[in-house]
């Protein structure tokens, strides 16, 4: 795959949510990998402080295919404003190789 290693970061509210994003970059070859971790969250939305447990999903991709996994996640994240920060990565010669071997069939070549 061209372009660098990137590690997408997105919340959402439930688990199910969390893995219906996840599964749709996987099927779509879009991610190599996702991962998901229960956190909580301390945010202003809308004038008001909130505080709610929420899960992490951290999407390991390719920068190159950053536009279609933002899309993607934004066609099936609940919230009204959706984070989808993208951040650049390293990789280990051995895990770069593997992630262009899974993300080179992606539905969208």
């Amino acid at each position: 795959m061209s372009g660098g290693v990137c590690v997408v970061v997105t919340t959402v509210a439930t688990r199910a949510e969390a893995e219906a994003i996840g599964e749709a970059l996987l099927v779509a070859r879009l991610a190599a990998c996702v991962q998901y971790e229960d956190i909580r969250s301390h945010y202003v939305w809308q004038g008001a402080l909130h505080c709610d447990a929420e899960v992490r999903v951290s999407v390991k991709s390719c920068a190159s295919l950053f536009p279609l996994v933002e899309a993607c996640i934004l066609r099936l994240h609940p919230y009204d404003c959706p984070q989808v920060l993208r951040y650049e990565a390293q990789a280990s010669a051995a895990y770069r190789a593997w992630m262009d071997e899974v993300l080179q069939d992606n539905v969208f070549m």
